[in-house]
């Protein structure tokens, strides 16, 4: 199987490649006739190559991110439909142990509560994705187990549609989840993710049981951080959260945290001037969905939301700095050249940038928080644009 050249939309390349596909397919035991039947009516997507190399030209910030995602109309339908769907929720969650509000939240930012699935026709998103070089190993790992769903029944090959990337059903679950996690909990005796609630619940409630959800607590919460915290300790360390406790955190409310034997990782999405949280064991689960701790944040707290809690005690900023790729690069490259090692110079805001800012920061007088705040960007001289 030759994979095409990037970007390049040459359809002699492209049959030849998806002569390619359909031998591993067979070789994967893949029967002739829906190999034969779905492969040779894939069609290249120029679209789905553009939206695979497209990058923002801007970062986005966390107030963008939050408030885009947890708003009052999301809040008011999922405390709806947790109304509405409250008999199954709590089955899931006897089977599973997720909490209803949380089946909810990932509902709610994976599809908007199922009204939009994606408009691509998968198979030949992921053939096109799966003929071109960038990530071509894992897309055709992907094409073949769409072919294996459609093969079980699960839905047909002209129905099966969804994001670019191929993710698919009400909670967007990628081929090779959905083999491993998709459950038939309706007992229509297919696993069908785009018209079965039953069973998109549930598989959700599968696969965050399979990563290790723990029914027991929650996902994290907001906390309040005593003057002068060292944000050093927000790197990522998990400690108990009597330690935290110690060291004068106490919840959003200023009372004291909880006596629970569980430990906790210290967030600070916005920097010092924004919220800060104490993220459980079952934040890294939802991370295990979507790697993404903005993402992570949005799920724990829409799902707070919808069980009624209130909204954040600090809210984050309106004015945070929202920076470019290159203004990325161009932080990392002047830490750099300052004795700060960010690392790779690559336009990604890691963990090695934010001790590179933080080790600055702390040199500066600064509070070193690992956040690219306004000031730390003047000093350094680059200009980002505030956040619209």
């Amino acid at each position: 199987m030759q994979p095409l050249q990037a970007a390049e939309n040459n359809l002699p390349d492209f049959q030849s490649c998806v002569a390619g596909l359909k031998d591993k397919a067979l070789q994967a035991g893949i029967s002739p006739k829906t190999t034969d039947e779905v492969l040779s009516s894939v069609t290249f997507l120029d679209r789905v190559i553009e939206l695979d190399r497209r990058q923002p030209e801007f970062t986005t910030t966390f107030t963008d991110y939050l408030g885009k995602r947890v708003n009052e109309a999301r809040i008011s339908k999922g405390r709806e439909l947790l109304r509405e769907h409250r008999e199954l929720l709590d089955r899931v969650t006897r089977a599973t142990g997720v909490p209803g509000p949380y089946l909810v939240a990932f509902w709610g930012l994976e599809t908007n509560f199922g009204s939009y699935f994606g408009k691509m026709p998968v198979p030949s998103s992921l053939a096109t994705l799966a003929c071109d070089p960038r990530r071509s190993t894992f897309f055709t790992e992907q094409l073949m187990a769409a072919l294996r769903i459609i093969e079980e029944g699960a839905i047909t090959s002209d129905q099966m549609e969804g994001s670019w990337a191929g993710a698919m059903g009400h909670v967007q679950f990628m081929p090779t989840v959905f083999l491993k996690h998709a459950v038939d909990a309706d007992g229509d005796g297919r696993r069908d993710l785009w018209n079965s609630l039953p069973d998109a619940m549930m598989s959700a409630g599968r696969f965050l049981e399979s990563m290790g959800w723990n029914g027991d607590y929650r996902w994290g919460r907001e906390v309040v951080l005593p003057a002068g915290f060292d944000y050093s300790k927000a790197d990522g360390r998990r400690l108990p959260l009597e330690a935290w406790r110690q060291m004068g955190i106490t919840d959003a409310f200023g009372n004291p945290l909880a006596r629970e034997p569980i430990d906790a990782k210290l967030i600070v999405p916005a920097g010092h001037r924004g919220p800060a949280f104490l993220a459980y064991h079952n934040f890294d689960v939802i991370m295990g969905w979507n790697r993404s701790e903005f993402y992570a944040i949005a799920v724990g707290h829409l799902a707070d939301r919808v069980a009624s809690a209130g909204g954040l005690q600090n809210p984050p900023p309106e004015d945070l700095p929202a920076l470019s790729r290159d203004q990325i690069i161009q932080l990392q490259e002047t830490l750099n050249e300052l004795g700060y090692d960010s690392g790779k110079a690559d336009g990604i805001m890691g963990s090695a940038t934010r001790s590179a800012i933080r080790a600055y920061q702390q040199d500066q007088q600064m509070v070193a928080d690992g956040y690219p705040g306004t000031k730390l960007l003047e000093k350094l001289d680059i200009h980002a644009r505030p956040e619209a």
